[in-house]
């Protein structure tokens, strides 16, 4: 069976992510399928419009599927390792490079694996129920998914603040940060999911949802706290330093339950990514994925958050300031 189910009238063709019992994380037969579909849409004249939607009312996409992907590790089964983040970030460049307008309705979770078959495509619509991370340092992984790239380029320090600590936002963030391009109500999106299916253009159909919207993020903190190239130890101590203050307390709370070693990679490739195009940013993550993905801190990260789910991890190594800078290169790929 696939777990994407399509369908194409008034010129618009639909991909609906249907795998609920696992909030739609992306499994390889999902990103092939995907990938085939949109090369077939993408050349088909009777197509102007791609629509990307969730058939669970949970979640647009949770993410990869680190579980199987911890098997394969486990087993030594490299090949498929390769096999799936290869296709994965071949499906994401695809989708930043669609020659159709490609719309992602966003009502749920989107995070890691789901904001690379979003992000990158041409509109992001978004709820009030949205929350959109990239968590993957808490369980011994990285921000993929080419987030090495559109990371960097949100406002100052919030690349490194959502990379570093896995912080979530909401939908009216993710649009006044630019991960999205339009905020509509929960109770107002079948409606404009069912005028574009109608074929109506998409300056109609969005037309009473361009206002600017507002965050109380607090972006002045961020920018001070999470400056890109900044080294994660220092980024801590900053923290740390912040006496009585409770937002910099959270922070440093996140950054040590994290894998170390996770920290600091994210921290290189986001340095990286920022003067690099999409395509480098995705070559240098598919290294890095082969790279993290046999290390003690990969397994273990995913055993305590996805299988045990226990939530205590043990580090290896267990701090910042322990961890080997040829280790960082090496997965990085310097």
């Amino acid at each position: 069976m696939s777990f994407i189910r399509t369908s194409v009238g008034n010129d618009v063709g639909e991909i609906i992510l249907d795998r609920p019992k696992a909030l739609n994380a992306l499994d390889q037969t999902m990103i092939d399928d995907m990938h085939r579909v949109l090369l077939e849409w993408g050349d088909d004249d009777a197509i102007e419009t791609v629509l990307v939607t969730s058939a669970s009312p949970r979640a647009f996409c949770a993410g990869g599927d680190i579980r199987e992907i911890r098997t394969n590790a486990l087993a030594g089964d490299t090949a498929a390792i390769t096999r799936y983040f290869a296709g994965e970030y071949g499906l994401d460049q695809l989708v930043a490079e669609y020659p159709k307008p490609y719309i992602a309705l966003i009502d749920g979770a989107a995070m890691g694996g789901g904001l690379g078959i979003s992000v990158h495509g041409e509109l992001r619509i978004v709820t009030e129920n949205a929350l959109i991370a990239m968590p993957e340092v808490g369980i011994g992984f990285f921000p993929d998914v080419g987030s090495t790239y559109f990371l960097p380029r949100l406002p100052e320090g919030v690349g490194m603040w959502m990379g570093l600590t896995g912080a979530r936002i909401r939908g009216a963030d993710a649009v006044a940060l630019g991960l999205a391009t339009h905020y509509v109500p929960s109770a107002d999106l079948d409606g404009v999911a069912q005028r574009i299916r109608d074929g109506a253009g998409l300056a109609d159909a969005l037309a009473e949802y361009r206002e600017p919207v507002t965050t109380d993020l607090p972006l002045t903190k961020i920018a001070s706290y999470f400056p890109l190239g900044a080294d994660p130890v220092a980024i801590l101590g900053g923290l740390q330093g912040a006496v009585g203050d409770e937002w910099c307390d959270e922070m440093a709370t996140l950054l040590q339950a994290s894998s170390p070693t996770s920290v600091a990679v994210t921290a290189a490739l986001l340095e990286a990514g920022a003067q690099s195009s999409l395509a480098q940013c995705l070559e240098r993550e598919l290294h890095a994925a082969e790279q993290i993905t046999v290390t003690p801190d990969f397994a273990e990260g995913v055993r305590a958050v996805l299988v045990d789910k226990d939530r205590n991890p043990s580090w290896t190594p267990a701090t910042l300031d322990e961890v080997d800078p040829a280790v960082v290169a090496r997965i990085v790929g310097e």
